[in-house]
């Protein structure tokens, strides 16, 4: 294990339930990202939060491998139309569930630099490499 992995790990305790009997069962390494604490305590001002935006505003989602062109259609719901990437080809209505790094935490409607971006879409959840870039457009073609 590197440093840069080491360091990204805590030591929590084991469950109540588990045996004892052994010192692996002491604790385990866990993720800082997988920590409740770490979640709550992150600085989550590199993004956007849908529900907070306005009815037709655009955004245009640059992720790992994919871009998307993402028009709100009710912010209050996260209804979408998103086209990008191989899911998308053509917009597609979809619902923006939120920004999570692949575990159990999810940033409900937001969008974050570094979170993969979760959209459910035609009964499926899609789920984006890590987002790198966000440019938000208040009419179309116009960055803001």
């Amino acid at each position: 294990m590197d440093d840069a992995t080491r360091s990204s790990l805590r030591r929590v305790p084991a469950p109540s339930g588990e045996s004892r009997s052994t010192p692996t069962h002491e604790s385990a390494l866990t993720p800082a990202h997988a920590l409740l604490d770490t979640w709550c305590k992150h600085d989550w001002t590199n993004g956007v939060q849908v529900d907070q935006m306005m009815d037709l505003e655009s955004l245009s989602v640059r992720t790992m491998n994919s871009t998307y062109e993402i028009t709100i259609l009710s912010a209050r719901s996260g209804e979408v139309m998103v086209r990008g990437g191989r899911f998308f080809p053509e917009f597609t209505n979809g619902r923006v569930a939120g920004s999570s790094l692949g575990g159990s935490f999810l940033k409900l409607r937001g969008i974050y630099v570094g979170f993969n971006l979760e959209i459910y879409a035609n009964g499926t959840r899609i789920v984006t490499s890590p987002v790198k870039a966000i440019c938000h457009y208040t009419t179309p073609g116009r960055p803001m």
